[in-house]
């Protein structure tokens, strides 16, 4: 008997590495101590928020009070959330954005999956760099789109421009890209930003059914020695950018995020109305209210990512002292690392048997690395050390 679809049966067979390594921790952690387990598998802000945002939640109780206090609101958000945010997104993509070309959503899965629900046909192509965020294949996939993997060029991860161009067909719907990325931390450069942006224009110059090109930046906020990530608004009239408030504020559990559409795109209120019903009827109705206004309180403020500069550092100098190669990543917060013995697999079970939790990068879809999160303790990182050590020592007295 079948209980279930057999698209998600094969999903659930290939469950996100992320999550089996994050259960497995769990499990270790039982068995050994929380203290005797190093966990760099799951991206889950640990700072916490701004010091004002408590004040800020004090101030949101009044509003709780008040008749639909915590009611539903328009499907598309806030009106003065969407207003803030529309000017906020001007700054930093710079290019005028006006609120109707904002839409609030359930987090940067939320705008992602209702974009793809708004544009996608089955069999229509979603062209994206690996590794990307394991996710993607799944959000597209839902709605009978296919993900087409492009591998980066290493060693830093910069998007392959001519393979891309090569991948394009006339089922190629979207082009998505992720920076800073998860999981290297490359941030995409203004000479590469600018070739995707002319590639996608040179596509639609033919196209009745544009080519998208989509910026997911939930890590826009982390960047390290000076690296700028580019605004990508002004460089395609069928350019997007989604985002969310997870990471600079810490505030994942309240889930919410955005799409806004560059203001050039031809129609381009037809494209915010089909997201802002498919926000709908996916079941997500609205994000959360509390959440949005708690998101318009600390538009301007963010976590102190000093903190994760310094985490950076300390991760880097494990990563050396045990023999890994790695590109020290310019944003977000995950290491790349080469697997030592080139397969990533044998590695993070050689880590496991130290009590160190790793993804493959198999599980985003470019194999011989591996991703480390770290976005942990700073004793967490420190006490690994001996841990990363034996497992290279493993790996390589095994060949």
């Amino acid at each position: 008997m079948q209980l279930i679809s057999s698209e998600i049966q094969s999903q659930m067979a290939g469950s996100s590495w992320i999550r089996r390594m994050f259960e497995k921790g769990i499990e270790l952690k039982k068995q050994f101590g929380a203290e005797n387990v190093f966990d760099f598998s799951l991206g889950n802000p640990d700072i916490p928020p701004p010091s004002c945002a408590a004040d800020a939640l004090h101030g949101l109780a009044e509003r709780v009070a008040r008749p639909f206090g915590m009611g539903y609101c328009p499907n598309s958000g806030l009106p003065e959330f969407r207003e803030a945010l529309a000017a906020y997104l001007s700054v930093q993509q710079q290019v005028t954005v006006q609120a109707a070309q904002v839409v609030v959503t359930c987090g940067a899965a939320g705008a992602l999956t209702s974009f793809f629900r708004a544009v996608l046909e089955p069999g229509d192509e979603v062209l994206c760099p690996a590794p990307y965020f394991v996710e993607y294949g799944s959000y597209c996939g839902h709605f009978g789109g296919v993900l087409k993997a492009i591998p980066s060029l290493p060693p830093d991860f910069q998007p392959d421009i001519a393979a891309i161009e090569a991948a394009v067909t006339e089922r190629t719907r979207v082009l998505l890209i992720n920076s800073p990325n998860n999981p290297t931390g490359c941030v995409y450069s203004q000479r590469t930003l600018t070739a995707l942006a002319e590639l996608v224009n040179r596509v639609n110059a033919t196209r009745k059914r544009p080519l998208y090109l989509l910026s997911d930046e939930p890590y826009r906020f982390l960047a390290y020695d000076g690296a700028v990530v580019p605004p990508i608004l002004p460089l395609s009239p069928f350019a997007l950018v989604l985002g969310s408030f997870s990471k600079n504020l810490s505030m994942a559990g309240e889930r919410v995020g955005y799409l806004v559409a560059s203001p050039a795109m031809p129609d381009v209120a037809t494209l915010i109305n089909a997201v802002t019903l498919t926000n709908r009827t996916l079941g997500f109705v609205n994000a959360p209210v509390l959440g949005q206004r708690l998101a318009m309180a600390l538009l301007n403020e963010s976590v102190d990512i000093s903190v994760y500069a310094r985490r950076r550092e300390a991760m880097a100098q494990v990563l050396r002292a045990a023999g890994i190669r790695f590109t020290l990543p310019q944003g977000a917060f995950y290491f790349f690392p080469e697997a030592p013995g080139g397969d990533d697999q044998a590695f993070i079970q050689a880590l496991l048997a130290q009590n160190v939790l790793a993804v493959p990068g198999s599980g985003f879809g470019l194999g011989g690395y591996f991703r480390l999160s770290f976005s942990v303790e700073d004793a967490v990182i420190e006490r690994s050390a001996a841990g990363f050590k034996a497992a290279v020592a493993a790996v390589s007295s095994a060949r």
